[in-house]
């Protein structure tokens, strides 16, 4: 019953790499692409993770030092998922703003004293007129 939570280990940390492969470049629609299939590995895991759990599966010798290793490469690449995700995020907010400030309509200014451009809110005025 290790074997199949060893294979969804092995998927998942492939998803993660993926993922992280295409962050770093910052190619955030590649990125974005992957999210499906690091879920289904995700869920994949959890799954035979729970199975395993359930069934109270014994480990060989050989099984439990590969599943170390992979318990330490998916922390790793999570921690490096998180930090590449968290400044992918960080990035796309500035390109935004960036983008949202440029766009912003320039206010008009009005004619004050002397012919002079005013900015802001024109004073009120008052006009009478006499028929």
């Amino acid at each position: 019953m290790m074997q199949p939570l060893l294979i969804a280990a092995q998927r998942l940390a492939e998803a993660l790499r993926a993922e992280n492969e295409a962050l770093a470049k910052l190619d955030l629609s590649a990125a974005a692409a992957l999210a499906g299939p690091k879920k289904q590995a995700s869920d994949a895991f959890a799954a035979a993770f729970d199975a395993a759990s359930r069934t109270g599966a014994q480990t060989e010798p050989r099984d439990r030092a590969r599943a170390e290793e992979l318990a330490g490469r998916l922390r790793d690449l999570g921690v490096e998922n998180r930090r590449l995700l968290e400044r992918a995020i960080d990035l796309q907010s500035r390109v935004i703003e960036t983008i949202a400030g440029a766009a912003r309509p320039e206010r008009p200014g009005t004619y004050g004293e002397r012919g002079g451009v005013r900015e802001g809110r024109p004073a009120p005025i008052s006009l009478t007129s006499r028929a």
